[in-house]
């Protein structure tokens, strides 16, 4: 699929410059780690399809409320989300599927570099395929449930990646999902019928239309790079006992 058209405001890059400079500005080692890896990703030729700084931070302060110790992420890139989300607290380990080899060794650069890469595991392969070794891992307690999961990758299996993560969450987990609002094409049934991204994020959320096993909302944000928005997802408190019924 080709990268997202941007459609960027000057009023929207005006508040993100202003916000950043004043609340983006410690530790300083962190952005000029996720400085170098933007840099480092438009060298190996990545497209600029990462979150936003404000995301990335947003991002961040989310996983830092959860205490989360255990991350899942979908959709690797350059490790620049990674990297936001390594610096929740010094502790968290991150699991990331990236599909592209070339973007993983990138992001393995990336995220070595910025010093968190004993923390974080990469793993090649489709999220499909990856997703459900990850699930029997995490039923045979090999692996410890996931406090959070951020999933930024092919749109048309939003729905499965969500489904899966749910599955393999703990109670009060969150689950994000990048892209969703597409600009406000969300909301267009005719446009869906055209653009398989566009129909997989209509699927995600009417198929938790009902879904009792989490609490969603879709937040609409501007940034820098254009209008868009995140679904957010908590997973219910007795999941484990609703999974066995």
């Amino acid at each position: 699929m080709p990268p997202p058209v941007y459609e960027p405001n000057p009023l929207w890059t005006a508040v993100d410059s202003y916000t950043t400079s004043h609340l983006h500005t410690q530790p300083s080692s962190l952005h000029e780690s996720l400085s170098r890896a933007l840099s480092a990703s438009a060298a190996a030729s990545l497209p600029s399809i990462a979150v936003s700084p404000v995301q990335g931070k947003f991002l961040m302060l989310q996983a830092r409320l959860l205490r989360a110790r255990h991350i899942l992420e979908v959709g690797t890139l350059g490790g620049y989300s990674t990297i936001w989300l390594a610096h929740a607290n010094p502790t968290v380990r991150i699991t990331t599927v990236e599909l592209d080899p070339h973007h993983a060794a990138v992001s393995r650069q990336n995220v070595d570099a910025a010093g968190v890469g004993n923390r974080v595991e990469i793993v090649i392969g489709t999220g499909l395929d990856v997703l459900p070794r990850l699930s029997d891992e995490v039923q045979r307690g090999e692996r410890d449930l996931w406090d959070m999961t951020f999933i930024d990758a092919d749109k048309q299996n939003s729905w499965n990646y969500l489904d899966l993560a749910v599955k393999m969450s703990r109670g009060g987990a969150l689950i994000v999902v990048d892209n969703v609002v597409r600009r406000g094409r969300l909301a267009d049934e005719e446009a869906a019928r055209s653009d398989s991204e566009l129909q997989g994020n209509r699927i995600m959320v009417e198929k938790l239309h009902g879904d009792e096993r989490v609490d969603a909302t879709v937040t609409q944000m501007v940034s820098e790079k254009s209008y868009d928005g995140m679904l957010f997802a908590v997973v219910r408190d007795d999941i484990r006992d609703f999974l066995a019924q």
